[in-house]
């Protein structure tokens, strides 16, 4: 049995505002359901519901534009959900709750000292991760609520969101309207299209920030999952885990996962990369040519079989182990405790604007930003 989650954007300009959906209820194919999920001082949030004919279920809520769950089955074919996600608004919102599934922008990750200079300007961002900004400041596109619009089943079946950030929002210049559509199909693919235009010169970076635990139970941590990177470079990063500019060869350190090895079995190495993200946080230089999708990463999970396929056309993965998780605030059914999350976060790389040698995140007047990144869900018998 193969279950993909493909995540694709088209490069078509945005359109006008959407309206936001009713259930759509056909005998066949996938079905769209929507409903309140509950208000903040923004407004109503909304949450979608996508199910398949196979009974594969998607969840978003229209605030952060977040996936909340996704159901995939395991080798006896038992459906379980493998996303940490909240079962109440009030979780999500709550301070410090650290990005579960949301669309993270302007710019996922982090630029440093809250800072850059773009055409001989500088521009000064909001620091909200000690001196420097992590996925857009403050009140990111995780912490908005996303205008949305139902896809009928007869188009795929999902639903698109959409959301206008303005000139100066964070500190960032251009008023920036980014889009991303989440589709569930009967084939078992999930796509999720990113793209974005802007009014003036501005650097862009989205990503969704899914935390994954294969086994389908979050309490247990995701320590024995085996992992693969298709990475021979990563870059380290200093004490505010900011990247130093270096692309270092992970040959010989615990960061090389070109062959399969457990999060746990070096993730307490004696190194200091490791001290310093207190585990794995870092970005991968992936390896690839041209523009077109490339294997990022794969994740399986032994004793449930389930497995995870990671494609992309952006230069870099973060691959982050849950080091920061504390057990706040509860989630469905338990706390998400230490290390009971992994993130694989497809994305340019970090403080990107701050280092001219890295693949560019400048976004233009006139021309669409767009993003291709492939998850593939299988079985492992």
């Amino acid at each position: 049995m193969r279950w993909l989650i493909h995540l694709q954007y088209s490069r078509v300009l945005l359109g006008a505002a959407l309206a936001v959906a009713v259930p759509y209820g056909a005998s066949a194919g996938v079905q769209v359901s929507s409903s309140p999920w509950g208000r903040t001082n923004e407004g109503t949030v909304e949450i979608y519901k996508l199910t398949n004919a196979h009974g594969v279920e998607a969840r978003f809520i229209t605030y952060g534009a977040t996936l909340v769950s996704l159901t995939a089955p395991d080798r006896s074919g038992k459906l379980a959900n493998i996303v940490l996600g909240f079962d109440s608004l009030e979780k999500y919102v709550a301070p410090g709750v650290p990005y579960y599934g949301a669309t993270v922008g302007r710019y996922a990750n982090r630029i440093a000292k809250a800072r850059f200079t773009l055409d001989g300007k500088t521009y000064q961002l909001e620091a909200n991760d000690g001196p420097n900004t992590l996925h857009g400041g403050k009140r990111g596109f995780d912490k908005r609520i996303w205008k949305a619009e139902a896809i009928p089943a007869a188009q795929g079946g999902g639903v698109r969101m959409t959301l206008v950030s303005a000139d100066g929002e964070g500190g960032y210049p251009g008023e920036v309207t980014a889009q991303v559509l989440y589709k569930l199909d009967d084939q078992d693919n999930l796509e999720i299209d990113y793209h974005a235009t802007s009014t003036a010169p501005t650097p862009i970076n989205l990503a969704n920030h899914a935390y994954f635990n294969l086994t389908g139970d979050p309490s247990i941590p995701v320590l024995d999952h085996l992992v693969t990177i298709n990475a021979d470079r990563f870059t380290p990063v200093d004490a505010t885990l900011i990247p130093s500019g270096e692309l270092r060869p992970v040959a010989g350190t615990p960061f090389d996962f070109r062959t399969a090895h457990t999060i746990g079995s070096r993730i307490g190495a004696d190194d200091e990369q490791l001290r310093l993200g207190r585990g794995y946080d870092h970005n991968w230089v992936l390896n690839k040519t041209g523009s077109g999708m490339t294997l990022a990463a794969t994740v399986t999970e032994p004793k449930s079989g389930r497995s995870l396929e990671v494609r992309t056309t952006q230069p870099g993965v973060q691959f982050y182990t849950g080091n920061f998780m504390d057990g706040k605030p509860s989630g469905v059914g338990t706390v998400f405790a230490y290390r009971t999350g992994m993130c694989f976060e497809t994305q340019h790389f970090p403080d990107s604007p701050n280092h001219p040698a890295f693949p560019s995140t400048i976004l233009r007047p006139g021309q669409v930003y767009s993003q291709k990144t492939t998850l593939s869900l299988r079985v492992v018998k």
